[in-house]
């Protein structure tokens, strides 16, 4: 599934501290750091329904997540010592999960970029449901919304 996200690219939702954005399975977190932040100064703390991240004693994100993850198989890189990426691996892995926040109360994706969204992921439920076929380039119209149309078995 990864060449499917190199080939299309990703829609990201654009925060104060850098942004956010989501596959079927993952809600990737890329958080800018100040110059100079060691790993050290990064303290994140993942649990199935709640996210906290401080960088230098100074809380970036707190707060409920939009829907239940695996904690356990999430993961926190510090990367290029300019970046913290995070991976939140969806309790619900379906077409029919596109978060419509990272949190919920915060980082609300505009209309425009979520509908983005949940075309990317009915897209990617195409490509997992035909491995054969590449749908990185394909467009659509019509019935994506909520994972995209139900089809016969």
């Amino acid at each position: 599934m990864a060449n499917f996200d190199e080939r299309s690219g990703i829609i990201p939702s654009i925060t104060d501290w850098g942004q956010w954005w989501q596959t079927i399975e993952e809600v990737f977190v890329e958080i800018t750091l100040p110059n100079g932040t060691s790993v050290k100064e990064i303290k994140c703390t993942i649990k199935p329904k709640h996210i906290k991240v401080e960088v230098k004693s100074k809380v970036i994100i707190e707060g409920t997540l939009f829907s239940v993850i695996h904690a356990e198989d999430s993961i926190w890189t510090f990367e290029d010592k300019k970046f913290l990426r995070i991976c939140l691996v969806k309790g619900v892995a379906t077409a029919k999960n596109c978060w419509r926040s990272l949190l919920m109360d915060s980082y609300v994706v505009d209309p425009f970029t979520f509908d983005q969204m949940e075309k990317k992921l009915t897209l990617q439920r195409f490509q997992l449901e035909n491995p054969g076929l590449d749908f990185s380039g394909a467009t659509l119209d019509g019935n994506y919304h909520g994972g995209g149309p139900e089809l016969p078995s």
